[in-house]
């Protein structure tokens, strides 16, 4: 056999056009994430949600999504991730104009929950068709890469993108514009990805898929009431039935023969050091921004156009990872990168928290670019030693467990950051003495309940103080975890520099 049988198959134009698909609906998915952020107040105004509503409406999609992913990646390995991705992106679209529409908050928050669903068919045969379309592994970590920055760019336009619409429609335009991305999803798809299927003939264990839901549904609901009201029986309850799902889903796992999460993988250093870095990163990343387009708009007043624009610099940021990860690999391997991009990320974020309060733009900008190149850093090698770190035929399974790290991520960091933040924006008001019972009922629901109602300057001033202050202390917290989250990245995951492995090779 010679050493041009040995050579993988280089992808070519159609292949990259494929990809290209993929980086659009999973861009899209993580826009959708966020795009909800600035329609916030003018969502409040229409939809008068209490303030735990406002957090179920933003973390609910993401929410849904974990839970059902790893379910997901399995059915797509079996009946075919084309197929799967195909039916989702007609999925989505429907329950998109079914948010867009929706007249009351409890409706909203159904409609993003389908949302979730139908998404959670969608992001396991994006990764898992990457994985088997670029078989050249130089290639493969360009084509993750650029799925990466469709991820963590799509997070950070969703902003932008809600802030273009906003000031132009109602805030249900924010869904309304999936439909259109979708069918083109669709056309495209039909025409330019190829079937593929992983283990095939295998039923799926549906007492572990929903095993895996109650691990985690319950679980995020405690901290969120937690947080939200004090300690009772119910987060108890819901801990207690958290924890023993949990364990009782790990368990299953290890007694069957083709298991829906394969936990001995978590043996590997460098695939659970990853799933974890990417978790974390996009724990800090979204739980900031659930939080700081509000700070813009509520507390220095921004247009949701402006307030877009002015979170622009994280999204470019994430794009110019492309042009700096074959370097950093090359010089510090992929555990020492990933660590200093969760390094970085936490110096960005502690730079918000510190320069939140000046009146100049420039600090909070150069800390989002700070923020976005760190995380866009972390999650695109982590995502690429993931995959890379099974067989080809586990691929969703495996991108699955990528996913489902980053959409529990997210979901977690609006959970708990936005709980904090709520928590300590009431723990710092300071209300005047003669203010009447309603009305403190109101400025200690949420601040954007406050702008929507009251009209006493003193007040507002109040309300706006405290929000302030919660979310620097909140940005602090936050940038502590990638802090520690970096340490270990550093230590845990392997780093052998791709320019020592050819010399060794040679």
């Amino acid at each position: 056999m010679t050493d041009l049988d040995l050579t993988p198959r280089l992808a070519g134009p159609r292949e990259w056009a494929a990809l290209a698909v993929l980086v659009l609906v999973v861009m899209l998915l993580a826009v959708d994430g966020t795009v909800l952020y600035l329609a916030v107040p003018s969502l409040t105004e229409d939809l008068a949600p209490t303030a735990t509503q406002v957090l179920w409406i933003g973390d609910i999609y993401a929410f849904v999504l974990a839970g059902l992913l790893i379910t997901m990646g399995n059915v797509a390995d079996r009946i075919g991730r084309k197929r799967l991705l195909l039916m989702g992106s007609a999925a989505f679209g429907t329950a998109s104009v079914l948010a867009a529409f929706a007249p009351n908050a409890e409706a909203l928050i159904a409609a993003r929950a389908l949302l979730g669903v139908a998404g959670a068919t969608l992001m396991p045969s994006t990764l898992s068709i990457v994985r088997s379309v670029f078989v050249d592994p130089v290639q493969r970590t360009r084509a993750i890469a650029l799925w990466s920055v469709g991820a963590t760019a799509g997070a950070a336009l969703g902003p932008l993108v809600g802030g273009v619409l906003l000031e132009n429609f109602w805030w249900g335009s924010v869904f309304l514009i999936n439909v259109p991305i979708m069918v083109l999803a669709l056309v495209g798809g039909w025409f330019l990805l190829p079937e593929s299927r992983g283990t095939a003939g295998q039923r799926i264990d549906l007492a572990s898929s929903a095993l895996s839901i109650l691990a985690i549904v319950p679980l995020v609901y405690a901290v969120k009431r937690w947080i939200g009201s004090g300690p009772d029986a119910i987060v108890l309850l819901a801990v207690v039935v958290g924890v023993l799902a949990g364990w009782t889903f790990l368990r299953r796992q290890t007694r069957l023969t083709v298991p829906l999460l394969d936990v001995s993988l978590f043996r590997l250093p460098a695939f659970a050091g990853a799933v974890g870095a990417n978790a974390l990163a996009i724990f800090a990343f979204l739980g900031l921004l659930f939080f700081f387009s509000q700070y813009l708009q509520m507390v220095r007043d921004y247009g949701p156009l402006h307030a877009g624009l002015a979170e622009l610099p994280a999204t470019l940021a994430s794009i110019v990872v492309i042009a700096v990860i074959g370097f950093l690999v090359a010089r510090l391997g992929a555990g020492r990168s990933i660590g200093l991009g969760l390094g970085l990320g936490a110096l960005g974020l502690a730079g918000i928290g510190a320069t939140a309060p000046w009146a100049s733009y420039w600090g909070l900008g150069a800390s989002l670019v700070a923020l976005g190149l760190g995380i866009g850093i972390a999650m695109t090698l982590s995502t690429d030693a993931v995959v890379s770190a099974v067989p080809k035929e586990r691929s969703g399974a495996a991108a699955a467990i990528a996913e489902t790290g980053y959409e529990l991520g997210g979901a977690l960091g609006i959970a708990v950051l936005g709980s904090l933040q709520t928590a300590m924006y009431r723990s710092r008001l300071e209300l005047p003495q003669d203010l009447g019972a309603r009305e403190h009922a109101t400025v200690n629901e949420s601040l954007a309940s406050t702008l929507a109602t009251i009209d006493d300057s003193a007040v507002i001033t109040a309300a706006r103080d405290a929000f302030a202050s919660a979310m620097r202390t909140t940005s602090f917290i936050a940038a502590v975890l990638l802090l520690v989250a970096a340490v270990i990245a550093w230590r845990v995951i392997p780093s052998v520099p791709v320019a020592k492995v050819h010399h060794d090779a040679a």
